[in-house]
């Protein structure tokens, strides 16, 4: 089911905006972009190197799932919250992709996860002017 079909299910919501929506799908795509990538930086032999990138990576993943987490919540209110949360998460996007674009040219899973960061990151901008 993608979120948009979960939340039209919802008994007490009249509707979603959508940039909120592309928020929460990018937000969970990142979370697996960033987890893949760290996984797979922890694989390559040089990773001293990839430290910060790996430690980027997590960090964007476990804010991208939280947030998505938050915004997928409809019942009751806490725009406070959630306006944080996706600025938040516009931060870590753009921070990993930063970090990723660097290791782009040597790793695919880098360049692949810098793409879905920025992504993200234009989604979390995007969402955040219809929370109220």
């Amino acid at each position: 089911m993608h979120t948009d079909e979960a939340i039209a299910d919802h008994p007490e919501l009249e509707g979603i905006s959508e940039p909120l929506i592309a928020c929460i799908e990018d937000c969970y795509a990142t979370a697996r972009a960033c987890t893949s990538c760290a996984d797979a930086c922890l694989a390559q032999e040089n990773t001293d190197a990839l430290r910060q990138c790996i430690r980027l990576d997590l960090d964007c993943a476990n804010v991208c799932v939280m947030t998505s987490t938050l915004a997928s919540t409809q019942t009751g209110s806490n725009p406070e919250v959630l306006r944080g949360a996706i600025t938040l998460c516009a931060l870590a996007c753009r921070l990993c992709a930063e970090e990723c674009e660097r290791h782009a040219p040597e790793h695919v899973h880098c360049r692949t996860c810098a793409e879905q960061c920025r992504s993200c990151e234009q989604a979390c901008v995007g969402a955040l002017q219809t929370v109220h």
